[in-house]
């Protein structure tokens, strides 16, 4: 008989940063609400960093709101801070940090023409009819999130070959994970004009711990500063190369797997970024269906150890290519 983990109450995360005050920026100087652009008046890329896609995920907040701060002004290009779900981090409460990551849906599941182009509405999905004339001004964008669940940190590089040399070209985090995103809609570094091959444009997508810890805010301003180091918009830091010496790892997700049922148990509790040696080894029932590794040396990506039913429950990658050392 197979052992499954228990169904178990969501745990009691702890909240060790402290809920950044945006209220400053929020007039932004773009004409959208949450968004300010610092010019160079040089030619180069115009590059955007976002924060809040969802509205707990606090750590991005705080990276941007020390660059907005410090004024930090680009060398070449225009440097854009953004944002994202306002209305649900407004209610953001330490107590029930898990509470606000939305308020009406995902706003990192709306990314698809169709779906802003039509006729229905909701909070997040109106915030992304408001961002995305702004999105469309774009050349790179950096999406900053963060991970509920124990995980090594990565970069989401979507499909794209363009994305995934974007990812590696930033070096950190020092996992970069190609993927196609989730069967439940499409996320922003999925919108067609960062993941179609016939556009310049690129995006990718840090996760950079969980939610809550100091580490997480470190790892983003890692990959922040490698970003802005790659397209010229300012020098290299001392941490952000020595970040760099690591060597980067690639893996392309070859399974997403999406819980069917309602009864989605792993068989031990996994952490994002662990490696399964050999290929078939059992490692969840989706109610009578066995999810067995596709390939030896499977990495993990990102599972949940408490999938909804019709969500992502862990992407299942292989590992395709070394990256040099940086």
């Amino acid at each position: 008989m197979v052992s499954l983990l228990p169904p178990a109450p969501l745990p009691e995360f702890k909240v060790r940063l402290n809920t950044p005050d945006i209220s400053p920026w929020l007039r932004g100087n773009t004409g959208v609400t949450g968004f300010t652009t610092r010019d160079s008046g040089r030619p180069g890329p115009h590059v955007a960093l976002l924060s809040l896609m969802h509205g707990n995920e606090i750590a991005g907040a705080i990276v941007l709101d020390a660059l907005l701060r410090a004024d930090v002004m680009p060398a070449v290009g225009k440097l854009s801070l953004g944002f994202g779900n306002i209305t649900a981090f407004e209610r953001f409460d330490p107590q029930r940090p898990t509470a606000s990551r939305f308020l009406d849906e995902d706003m990192n599941r709306v990314w698809d023409e169709a779906i802003l182009d039509g006729p229905r509405h909701s909070i997040e999905l109106d915030r992304a009819r408001e961002i995305r004339a702004f999105i469309d001004t774009v050349d790179v964008v950096l999406d900053l999130h963060s991970m509920l669940w124990p995980s090594e940190p990565l970069m989401l590089s979507g499909g794209p070959a363009k994305g995934r040399d974007l990812a590696v070209a930033i070096g950190a985090p020092s996992l970069v994970v190609a993927d196609y995103g989730h069967v439940n809609g499409r996320r922003l570094i999925d919108y067609a004009r960062f993941s179609s091959p016939e556009t310049p444009f690129a995006a990718c997508l840090v996760e950079a711990g969980q939610h809550w810890e100091p580490t997480t805010v470190a790892t983003m301003r890692a990959s922040v500063a490698g970003l802005l180091a790659h397209l010229g918009l300012v020098p290299p830091t001392p941490s952000a190369a020595a970040v760099r010496k690591e060597p980067v790892r690639v893996a392309t997700v070859t399974t997403a797997v999406t819980a069917v049922t309602s009864n989605f148990a792993f068989v031990q509790t996994y952490r994002g970024g662990d490696i399964i040696p050999r290929r078939n080894t059992l490692i969840a029932m989706d109610g009578e269906t066995e999810i067995r590794t596709p390939h030896d040396n499977c990495l993990l990506v990102m599972p949940s150890l408490r999938p909804s039913r019709g969500h992502t429950a862990v992407r299942l990658a292989r590992f395709d290519a070394v990256g040099p050392l940086r």
